[in-house]
């Protein structure tokens, strides 16, 4: 059976068969190069619906060069980039776009001083009457907003406010239902809570776990292992351009996943140093062998 699925333009895609197994977004041995710099390498990733996989890495592990080849800015250089089971080598992200693909990156796009309804429809605006009298349809645009805010969550008084009063968690949440309403089927997230407080993070938190419940799959990029152990489905780390580890929640615990994050394998290589140095307590640091290694790509054929 095969299910149309319309773009974030309101166009028609192509029938794809409505095979929940099929990832919506495959990375097979990707990367990217600039020159003679090798950003990315041997990097895969597996996006199905209805599952949040969450890519972790300091500053500088690669993951806004693997945001720009999923969301159509950049091309990759290597290996294979699947959607729905095809290649495809986009060309720019309005591409992605059209094959559901949205990003909502840190800034989040929306202009602070603009009603919450027209920073929904930002680019997108719903009109009507005859050309050449076409005008705003405000009154649709508004309940529309109004209608899908509600649908994940958020009831706001007064659709006329600024966007700019709302919280950053309110903000990133006016983002996400935006997405989902123009016809996102997987969503990236930009480090939705690295400018957050507690409280808020936990809201942007819920939201990723309500698009995840709708049927999306969402890449959540982040540096902070806790933020993605409450709602991953899977966890790729990223170190210096390349996997650090690749598992699903069922085969890596919290612990182990802070100890990737925190570059445990170099600390636990560099222990016996670390222990000649005063003031450093080295009796929680794990001794090397114990930090899994990189998972290992499966071979043609083999699931």
């Amino acid at each position: 059976m095969t299910d149309k699925k319309t773009s974030v333009h309101g166009a028609v895609l192509e029938d794809t068969p409505s095979d929940g197994d099929r990832p919506l977004v495959e990375l097979r041995d990707a990367g990217k190069s600039y020159g003679n710099i090798r950003a990315l390498h041997g990097v895969d990733l597996t996006v199905r619906a209805g599952k949040v996989s969450c890519v972790l890495g300091d500053n500088g592990a690669g993951k806004s060069t693997l945001i720009k080849i999923v969301s159509g800015l950049h091309q990759h250089t290597e290996g294979e980039f699947l959607v729905d089971g095809g290649p495809v080598r986009f060309s720019s992200p309005r591409e992605a776009l059209d094959k559901g693909i949205a990003t909502v990156y840190q800034d989040l796009a929306v202009v602070p001083l603009m009603p919450v309804w027209r920073n929904f429809f930002l680019g997108s605006e719903l009109t009507k009457g005859p050309w050449p009298f076409r005008r705003l349809d405000i009154d649709r645009m508004k309940k529309t907003a109004d209608e899908e805010l509600r649908n994940m969550g958020i009831v706001l008084d007064d659709m006329e406010q600024p966007i700019g009063t709302l919280s950053g968690g309110q903000r990133q949440c006016v983002a996400i239902a935006r997405a989902v309403h123009f016809g996102a089927r997987v969503l990236i997230l930009d480090e939705p809570t690295a400018a957050l407080g507690v409280k808020q993070s936990g809201v942007v938190l819920k939201y990723i776990a309500m698009a995840r419940d709708r049927g999306l799959g969402v890449i959540f990029i982040t540096h902070n292992p806790h933020h993605a152990y409450m709602v991953g489905d899977h966890f790729s780390v990223l170190r210096l351009g390349t996997l650090e580890l690749s598992a699903d929640r069922s085969e890596v615990g919290l612990d182990e996943l802070t100890n990737h994050m925190a570059g445990g394998a170099e600390l636990a290589a560099l222990k016996h140093e670390l222990a000649q140095v005063r003031g450093v307590d080295t009796e929680e640091l794990p001794e090397e062998g114990d930090i899994r290694a990189p998972a290992a790509a499966p071979e043609e054929g083999k699931s």
